[in-house]
């Protein structure tokens, strides 16, 4: 039977202060696993289920991969469960902070493994130029500050481009939930808000209101966030309203993304199986937000977690590249599945021996910096 939210309502968070020190959320391991699951599906499509890695192995991947392509080729939808387990982890990470460490927690987790992925991309890509050629440096430095696309500047890899989509969501949450301090109630209204907005932007065909509301991919990152609301406080009818709604929403925008990813492909794709894989992706979003699998704690989940980020980051232009270099290896399926193993391993070296060491510095130096700024506001 549902439980009411006011029957399992955990307390509202008070407002935090300025010098709150937010608890470190749990870890949901399993939510670390689709991480990589997703990564993964993405890695998959790029490197044997897209058109344009033909310029990597020399030939179609539906000719090189004919039982393996019918499958990758769905594999963007990988892109559909990153957006909705976002939704669910900014809002459980950021719970209880200020805006001020919702903006620290951000730029310590996306910076310290983008930067020297976009210099190490960069230099794979001068040197091996199979995937495109190499940017002005002037628009490999804009690419450093994640702020390209709106400059009309190309990303150092293609692959980049849903992280000017997961910005635009934390500027929204950020401006219009964090800033007042989360509760249930606010919430809820941002939820039921943004998907309004998201869907009178898109009727409107205004650009600048697209690119605010982004109506292809809110329902998505607006269901992690209602899912995580029921992890936290249980089941509740207008929580369960914003999920279907988001269902609803979810699967009518993926046939167009389908639409235009087959006629970029110029490869059929068939829209139905991509709307059942976004309701599957529901579904275990829902699993997941009931508790179900809350026994689930394996050590490696976590490991995996931590290599998506710098995986996703690496793993297009430089698979394409290290690809065209065994071109003439056999089979060629085993390539595949080295070009990936290899791919992970550079992840783990990016993480430990890069991405763990700046992010703990940079932490350190952005609550200094944030607790002098308190020092010297404060009234004499």
């Amino acid at each position: 039977m549902t439980t009411t939210l006011q029957q399992r309502r955990v307390p509202e968070s008070p407002a935090p202060t300025s010098q709150t020190r937010p608890r470190r959320p749990h870890r949901i391991a399993v939510v670390d696993g689709l991480r990589l699951l997703a990564a993964l599906a993405v890695a998959l499509y790029h490197l044997c289920g897209d058109l344009p890695v033909a310029k990597a192995w020399e030939a179609r991947p539906q000719d090189i991969f004919p039982g393996l392509f019918p499958i990758a080729a769905y594999g963007w939808l990988g892109v559909e469960l990153f957006f909705m387990i976002s939704g669910f982890v900014i809002c459980m990470s950021c719970w209880g902070r200020t805006p001020g460490q919702f903006f620290r927690s951000r730029v310590v987790r996306l910076f310290p493994a983008y930067w020297p992925a976009v210099l190490i991309t960069t230099t794979v890509v001068a040197l091996w130029p199979v995937a495109t050629h190499r940017l002005p440096i002037d628009q490999v430095i804009a690419n450093l500050t994640m702020l390209h696309t709106p400059l009309g500047v190309s990303n150092v890899d293609t692959a980049y481009w849903t992280l000017w989509a997961e910005m635009r969501f934390y500027l929204l949450f950020g401006v219009a939930a964090v800033w007042r301090g989360l509760t249930l109630r606010r919430t809820l209204l941002f939820c039921y808000g943004w998907l309004v907005a998201a869907v009178l932007a898109g009727g409107s065909k205004l650009p600048v209101l697209a690119q605010l509301f982004q109506p292809s991919f809110a329902p998505l990152f607006v269901a992690g966030i209602a899912f995580y609301l029921i992890h936290r406080f249980g089941a509740d009818l207008q929580l369960w309203g914003v999920v279907a709604l988001s269902w609803a929403l979810a699967v009518h925008n993926v046939v167009g993304r389908v639409g235009a990813t087959a006629a970029a492909n110029r490869q059929p794709l068939d829209a139905r199986i991509a709307m059942l894989l976004v309701t599957v992706f529901f579904v275990v979003m829902a699993v997941i937000a009931l508790g179900w699998t809350a026994r689930i704690q394996w050590r490696w989940l976590t490991w995996a977690g931590a290599l998506t980020y710098p995986f996703y980051l690496l793993h297009q232009y430089i698979g394409w590249s290290i690809i065209h270099g065994l071109s003439g290896v056999r089979p060629r399926l085993l390539v595949l599945a080295g070009v990936i193993v290899a791919l992970l391993f550079a992840a783990w070296l990016l993480h430990r021996l890069v991405e763990r060491p700046l992010a703990r510095v940079l932490k350190d130096r952005l609550e200094q910096a944030a607790a002098g700024m308190r020092a010297k506001d404060a009234p004499a």
